[in-house]
């Protein structure tokens, strides 16, 4: 009986030993493309967006889409179901859309990272992210002082949403202000939003790891906090980037086709 739990502590051991070696855990799939394979993980912490891709995956909705923006130091993007062969390009559809899933700063867009596209804050005002299209971070390394730069460019955006919020909750008085042709009255209250806005946002700054991995290894880091992390490449890395090095158009457009031949999930 001793002999048989030693040997299952042991297995019990080996298995824990195995399983944090820094892999990301969850599903994997793997993107057949004209230019290799790219095989990616997904994570189990985001599982809206995995269960998501890998409906998309089986479902054969990947299957000969395009590549079809690209932009070198960035990141390449895919997975619009209107690129695959014999499709026409509608402008006007509303595709289906995801409410976020960021779990900030646990996965952020160090190089390699899968992430969710979405549309701009004018035409997306929940600010929800596509149920199709997906990017790949490729990236530039980033030094401190750009890092800096970037800390306080998102702090100034989430300072401006909660700005545009208080003035929307004070639109009545402001009118009245105004009706009333108190210029004084609307600079003061104007300020006073403001203020309270850069006061109640917490200053934003990359955690120790996040500055590493952008230093070393690049990323995109001006794009924390507002898109969806949910995967990332562990095989194929070479492929994204040679896709990353097709030329393209004024749009970002590839200048020639590089496709998803077939996209699986990994039994």
């Amino acid at each position: 009986m001793k002999k048989l739990i030693l040997i299952l502590f042991i297995l019990n051991a080996s298995f824990l030993v195995s399983s944090c070696k820094g892999q990301p855990e969850g599903k994997e799939v793997v993107l057949e493309t004209t230019m290799g394979e790219i095989r990616i993980k997904l994570y189990d912490d985001t599982p809206r967006f995995r269960d998501n891709f890998i409906k998309n995956v089986k479902e054969g909705m990947y299957d000969g889409v395009f590549f079809h923006r690209i932009i070198r130091g960035f990141m390449i993007q895919t997975g619009d179901p209107d690129t695959r062969p014999g499709r026409t390009q509608d402008s006007t559809k509303v595709w289906p859309t995801l409410p976020q899933e960021i779990v900030y700063p646990r996965h952020f867009h160090k190089r390699g990272v899968i992430a969710a596209a979405k549309d701009e804050e004018d035409v997306n005002p929940k600010n929800e992210a596509h149920a199709y299209q997906f990017y790949i971070v490729t990236g530039k390394t980033c030094g401190d002082e750009l890092l800096k730069g970037y800390e306080q460019a998102i702090w100034s955006l989430k300072v401006d949403r909660l700005y545009n919020k208080k003035l929307r909750q004070n639109a009545q008085k402001l009118d009245a202000l105004r009706a009333a042709r108190d210029r004084d009255g609307v600079s003061d209250l104007l300020s006073s939003l403001r203020n309270d806005a850069e006061e109640e946002t917490a200053r934003f700054a990359f955690t120790p790891e996040q500055k590493r991995a952008y230093k070393t290894k690049g990323g995109a880091p001006w794009l924390d906090t507002e898109y969806t992390v949910f995967g990332e490449v562990i095989e194929g890395m070479k492929t994204v980037l040679d896709i990353e090095k097709v030329k393209t158009d004024a749009n970002d457009a590839p200048l020639w086709e590089v496709r998803i031949i077939k996209a699986y999930v990994v039994d």
